[in-house]
């Protein structure tokens, strides 16, 4: 790969220009293919909680937990769970937990290897161990601007 500016300038690129630029390439590829498949990201986040459950998660439980992905808020969240509902994914039982339905764990089998898929394409090239100090330098980051994130 061709880098865009030499070691001695990358060192002095501003990191929340690069930080930007890469969320946008990597959620807009994410929402692209799931959009092709007939899913959104939210949706995908819903389908993995319920799916990953043990035990079954409430709506507010999903809900909660989900609203701080990408800022997301709990209107869009309870909007996406009605729509996972909709589609016949999970359904909602009178205490208000959520369950894969047959066609939903078809769907969440299918949109989890695409994701897998999309996991491979983004690592290319990138050795776990460049992963990790990259996470924690982003972490580092976040911590020393009085920042707050916590992934999942």
């Amino acid at each position: 790969m061709e880098y865009s500016h030499s070691d001695a300038e990358l060192i002095r690129q501003p990191i929340g220009y690069w930080s930007w630029a890469a969320y946008k390439a990597v959620v807009t590829r994410i929402r692209t293919t799931l959009a092709g498949i007939g899913t959104t990201q939210p949706q995908w986040w819903v389908l993995a909680q319920v799916a990953h459950a043990d035990p079954a998660k409430t709506r507010e439980e999903v809900s909660d937990l989900l609203s701080n992905y990408l800022e997301a808020g709990p209107e869009v969240m309870e909007e996406e769970i009605d729509r996972t509902i909709a589609q016949g994914w999970i359904t909602e039982d009178t205490e208000g937990r959520l369950g894969l339905t047959a066609e939903g764990r078809t769907f969440f089998d299918k949109a989890a290897a695409l994701q897998d898929e999309l996991w491979t394409e983004r690592h290319a090239g990138i050795s776990d161990e460049e992963y990790l100090t990259t996470i924690k330098v982003l972490q580092r980051f976040i911590h020393n601007t009085g920042g707050h994130a916590w992934h999942h």
